[in-house]
């Protein structure tokens, strides 16, 4: 079993930045992909960034350029470093684990919320 957990959500003006860190615990295999995902109130749950063991990454076209993720496969933990939020980007954001045979786990969701 695989336990995700999640920090660094909260409240954040327009044009400010938060850094979110996921860290992973239990039988973890060193083949994996770690990601964000987000859903906002009466929105589906959509991918933000992920990243995989070997550092490819993907992101979400709406944050391409303000935010960044990236990962420490030694200490299992991904981080996405958001800058230039947006009241859009408000959202309770998940941390995702996925191995290739489709074993998915999830972290409970920390929420970021940006003022305009």
């Amino acid at each position: 079993q695989v336990q995700l957990v999640e920090s660094g959500g909260g409240l954040v003006q327009a044009g400010g930045s938060l850094r979110l860190s996921c860290a992973a615990s239990g039988s973890i295999f060193s083949i994996n992909v770690m990601g964000w995902y987000r859903q906002a109130p009466g929105k589906q749950r959509e991918l933000v960034a992920s990243i995989t063991s070997g550092g490819s990454v993907t992101y979400a076209d709406s944050v391409k350029g303000r935010f960044t993720i990236s990962r420490d496969n030694g200490k299992n933990t991904v981080y996405l470093q958001m800058n230039r939020l947006k009241p859009e980007d408000t959202a309770v954001y998940y941390c995702n684990l996925r191995y290739s045979n489709g074993a998915n786990f999830w972290g409970q969701g920390t929420q970021v919320t940006v003022s305009s």
